[in-house]
């Protein structure tokens, strides 16, 4: 009851309209405009911020840098659109996503895991141990783990690199080839047979 006749106090004009719309100014400067619907606009007292209710518990913001915040009330989920036309989705669970111009997504997830989705179809992620995996358009694909090895996936081979400069390749076909850093290499047919051994 106090809340209502304190607000009832801020009203400084009320204006009523046959179609059920209810147009107040407060005091403060604040204009606010209540539709038959529930929907509620509310104008700054600078006018430069607006803000809308709607019956469902969404809620819009214009603010005076022209961001558009866009809060979904039933997902829980905010949608900030920026003059320059990035847009960022921020998820209850913590996840965000941002959603740049030129096509590229980002994604950090909760684990602070971050997913790059790039125009021209290359896929980046890149996570909190320091691995980072790189999916090409055409499916190859390159894992760069911590400890510094790195592990190149195409329809022809899988290849792993090591740190001290040892290469093992295993062939679609099943065929096995291990260089190591002294020079030796070492072949191995689809069954294990070792085929070559040079030192």
């Amino acid at each position: 009851n106090q809340e209502r006749r304190k607000s009832e106090e801020e009203v400084q004009e009320k204006i009523e309209y046959c179609d059920g719309k209810v147009e107040e100014v407060l005091t403060d400067g604040r204009g606010i405009l209540t539709f038959r619907n529930g929907t509620r606009k509310e104008i700054s007292v600078d006018k430069r911020t607006t803000t809308i209710s709607f019956s469902n518990g969404d809620v819009k913001k214009i603010m005076p840098d022209q961001r558009v915040i866009y809060y979904y009330a039933d997902a829980q989920t905010t949608h900030t659109a920026y003059p320059d036309g990035l847009k960022v989705l921020q998820f209850p669970n913590n996840q965000i996503e941002k959603h740049y111009p030129d096509g590229t997504q980002e994604i950090v997830f909760p684990d602070h895991t971050v997913k790059c989705l790039y125009s021209d179809g290359l896929k980046e992620t890149f996570f909190p141990d320091g691995t980072v995996v790189k999916v090409e358009k055409n499916g190859d694909k390159i894992v760069i783990f911590s400890n510094g090895q790195k592990e190149i996936h195409t329809a022809q081979f899988k290849r792993r690199e090591y740190p001290d400069g040892t290469v093992k390749t295993v062939y679609c076909n099943g065929r096995r080839e291990t260089k190591y850093s002294t020079g030796r290499v070492q072949i191995k047919d689809e069954e294990g047979n070792l085929i070559l051994d040079k030192k």
